[in-house]
């Protein structure tokens, strides 16, 4: 499975995590890959975790760069690609931000608004630079 296929699988089950919070992580993880008969990968598992792990952090950043937005107020959609992207800005370490940004604007072409696009690439520009600040600060060279 090709990193670009994790990150929509990966997508797909945050955006049912995230309707369903009161369901636990990892059965509802279980649970929807052999429902769908999904195909997995460590990829797909790292950023599905991932993110379940470090949410409460994500959406801070993303709150704070959003300009008043609430994850409240964005779609569902929109909340997971930005989750989604925002924790492989923070936490990936071998793929440039260019990268990360680009996807999830084709992601939020693919299934969101067509406004989505431009807001997904507003934000995560903002937490590109303030990403690799965090990274330098957690991982000094």
């Amino acid at each position: 499975m090709r990193r670009t296929e994790s990150r929509e699988a990966a997508l797909a089950l945050l955006f049912e995590r995230f309707a369903r919070r009161d369901e636990d992580a990892e059965k509802l993880y279980s649970t929807s890959v052999i429902l769908r008969e999904q195909k997995t990968s460590e990829y797909m598992r790292e950023l599905y975790f991932g993110v379940c792990d470090k949410c409460d952090f994500l959406d801070w950043k993303i709150e704070g760069a959003s300009r008043g937005w609430s994850m409240e107020r964005m779609s569902a959609m929109t909340a997971a690609i930005l989750r989604l992207s925002a924790y492989e800005l923070y936490f990936e370490n071998d793929m440039p931000a260019r990268v990360i940004i680009n996807e999830a604007v084709e992601l939020a072409k693919t299934y969101d608004a067509v406004s989505s696009p431009s807001f997904v690439n507003g934000v995560l520009g903002k937490l590109a630079s303030d990403a690799e600040a965090y990274k330098s600060e957690v991982e000094p060279v």
